[in-house]
């Protein structure tokens, strides 16, 4: 048994980063992940876009073994690749300093985030001798994808998204889309159960453009694809980052003035259908591109979780309410720079 512990303590440990754009599927497809793991002693790394920690509050939602609040670490001070050095260095360097270190890491990216830098901060000392990067994973939205979101021609993008006529720069939300497939070794086309046959020729080729030779593509629905299909991948994706093309090869290259977010905070328990109806007329009005977290809903012990992306609204139950701590209700408002955040807050509150 010592002989067995000191080959494992001498292994470096892989962490698979799993990334893609705003309401994608990560957090669903982490969830899976867990669920499936047969065991694996995993951590978790949630770089959350907002101020409130509502995917892991998901994570932690699962009701799983393995799944433990000590396990879980959020960094919320911004994007993780614009915060390496600040907050990522440092909370690895956490995880695999403790008396028993995880066998996984699983990375999850903001929606913001370039993979690049943070693939090329596993080669700085804090982490190179005892951590890889198994993999990266794209978590790609099929129905935006579908609808264009994506547009392959940057003046359209830009027009949209900028509303500017400088039209020699691509859109923000473009590149990222670009460089997430173009760092993947598995890209993940989420949503599959709200595409028609006939649409997944024109999908696939609008992420081959990007997609590098021999890199996967898997279809799945609501982010369910096993643990065995996207860990252990043994890439070690750390020394291949000139196959890895980027517009952007510093972190504080890009910005995120395209985006805001805020929390709004409810008081007492709602009326789920009423709230519901409440919340897809608000996003129907407004320029909201995400919306997530939990609801306390009336005559129910769990707490109802939402997952909203464009006018599609998801629900579960997810967890019951702590029997010693207060019901909540909490949700992060993401979408484009100007959001009318008091009008909205009004709107859900009321």
């Amino acid at each position: 048994m010592e002989v067995k512990d000191k080959k494992q303590s001498l292994r470096k440990i892989p962490a698979t980063v799993i990334t893609g754009f705003l309401g994608s599927g990560k957090t669903s497809l982490i969830q899976h992940l867990i669920s499936t793991a047969n065991g694996l002693q995993l951590a978790f790394i949630i770089n959350e876009f907002g101020d409130l920690g509502v995917d892991k509050e998901l994570l932690l939602g699962c009701g799983l073994e393995n799944c433990d609040e000590g396990d879980i670490v959020e960094l919320a001070n911004g994007c993780i690749c614009c915060t390496v050095a600040d907050d990522f260095l440092p909370t690895m360097e956490f995880l695999l300093n403790r008396p028993n270190p995880p066998e996984h890491i699983i990375i999850e990216t903001s929606g913001l985030a370039l993979p690049k830098p943070l693939i090329k901060a596993f080669s700085w000392p804090e982490v190179n001798a005892r951590a890889t990067v198994d993999g990266v994973v794209a978590v790609i939205d099929s129905v935006a994808v579908e609808s264009g979101l994506f547009a392959n021609d940057p003046l359209e993008v830009q027009a949209q998204r900028l509303a500017d006529d400088a039209l020699d720069h691509e859109s923000p939300l473009e590149e990222l889309f670009e460089e997430q497939i173009q760092s993947a070794d598995i890209i993940v086309l989420n949503k599959a159960e709200s595409i028609a046959d006939s649409s997944w020729e024109r999908i696939e080729s609008e992420v081959a453009k990007y997609q590098r030779p021999k890199v996967k593509v898997l279809h799945t629905s609501y982010g369910k694809i096993d643990a065995s299909m996207l860990l252990g991948l043994g890439i070690e994706a750390e020394f291949d980052l000139d196959t890895r093309p980027s517009h952007h090869e510093t972190a504080s290259d890009h910005d995120h003035e395209d985006f805001d977010s805020f929390v709004v905070t409810l008081e007492g328990d709602q009326a789920e259908q009423t709230f519901l109806t409440k919340l897809s007329n608000v996003i129907e009005d407004h320029d909201i591109l995400r919306i997530k977290g939990f609801i306390s809903i009336a005559d129910k012990p769990m707490r109802l979780a939402i997952q909203a992306v464009g006018t599609r609204i998801e629900t579960y139950f997810d967890r019951y309410w702590p029997l010693d701590s207060e019901r909540h209700s909490k949700l992060v408002v993401i979408g484009k720079a100007g959001l009318e955040k008091d009008l909205i807050s009004k709107i859900l509150t009321s």
